[in-house]
């Protein structure tokens, strides 16, 4: 791997010297500086490659980024040159909305894991889109997914409204779109998992994709993005819904309240999502139970404390079609990527 890729054990000392959001921002600030300038592409001469074809989208490798790490879609093109197959931005709300208060991300190392309670923190639908449609990421072949969510003073019985008014925005931009559904950070937004709300929001949206298609000429995928934390039944739900309605695929999963694996630890008792390690065990739990229901016709993007190529290989194992990262990065760096790709081309994966 390029120097650069080595060398952030090195930066990673610095950047955890400071507050965890600040240092998030001035990394893919700093990231940013460097692709401006041509570094990263002149050190990744070779991007990881692993064609995969997912809900009819050409991956060059089944490694992309989960959303959440570039909230409103301004750093598409600096995080192209880490390597990733694929790259989803967002989640993002149809109008800004500042988040909840600070501090609101918390680093746990002796755990590898992050708390955070970021709430949806973003520059809204109008800003979103004019950085998606600034980037050159999709015109260089590569795929992105574009996550919409409500806002957080929308009443829940009123979220499908901004469900929709996110995808009409989206639409013509994304290769595919993903519907959050289970951030712990926004008040009520899980309730939106259980059978009836999901089959009224997940109609709903079925109706509006026809008829965007329609308008567009084109269909775009559309996934869902569910909880760690979901029991039997609650799995088994999503599994019958996802079918009925048309929904292409599923991200399993974001970030769990559990904090079993983190007790006597700093910030253990902070309110959030907690990521990183031990998520990995309950992300595969719900991917393993979804294939069983779902067969091979739905896709599944699994994530959630993926930090070695090995564990990488164990998603696609228990049934999953393609892998995401994010607290892994920030613990190991870019490297994480290409050791994901070279796991998951070995024979044995």
């Amino acid at each position: 791997m390029p120097f650069l890729f080595q060398a952030y054990p090195l930066a990673r000392a610095a950047l955890f010297s400071m507050d965890a959001e600040r240092a998030h921002e001035l990394t893919l600030s700093m990231l940013r500086r460097t692709h401006d300038c041509g570094v990263t592409r002149a050190l990744l001469t070779r991007r990881p490659a692993l064609p995969r074809t997912v809900m009819g989208l050409h991956l060059r490798n089944p490694v992309g980024l989960a959303a959440g790490l570039d909230k409103n879609g301004a750093y598409i093109d600096a995080l192209s040159g880490l390597g990733f197959g694929f790259i989803e931005v967002g989640t993002v709300t149809p109008r800004a909305q500042p988040g909840n208060p600070k501090p609101r991300m918390f680093r746990l190392p002796r755990a590898r894991c992050l708390i955070n309670r970021m709430g949806f923190n973003n520059d809204g639908l109008d800003a979103f889109i004019a950085n998606v449609r600034r980037s050159r990421w999709r015109a260089e072949g590569g795929i992105l997914g574009l996550n919409i969510g409500k806002n957080a003073d929308t009443p829940i019985e009123r979220a499908i409204d901004d469900y929709l008014m996110g995808l009409d925005g989206v639409y013509p931009h994304a290769d595919y779109v993903t519907v959050n559904i289970s951030s712990p950070n926004t008040r009520n937004l899980r309730s939106l998992q259980s059978h009836d709300a999901l089959d009224a929001l997940l109609g709903a949206l079925r109706e509006r994709r026809e008829a965007l298609a329609d308008q567009h000429g084109r269909r775009t995928p559309l996934v869902i993005k569910i909880a760690p934390d979901l029991d039997e039944a609650g799995i088994d739900a999503i599994a019958e819904l996802v079918p009925r309605h048309g929904i292409d695929g599923i991200i399993a999963t974001n970030t769990t309240l559990a904090r079993e694996a983190v007790r006597g630890l700093p910030y253990e008792d902070e309110a959030g999502g907690l990521s990183g390690p031990p998520v990995h065990a309950l992300s595969l739990t719900v991917i393993r139970r979804l294939r069983e229901h779902l067969g091979r016709e739905t896709a599944i993007i699994g994530v959630g404390g993926i930090e070695s190529g090995r564990q990488a290989v164990e998603k696609m194992q228990a049934g999953a079609d393609a892998v995401q990262l994010y607290t892994g990065l920030i613990y190991r760096g870019p490297e994480l990527v290409n050791e994901c790709v070279q796991a998951l081309a070995a024979p044995t994966a």
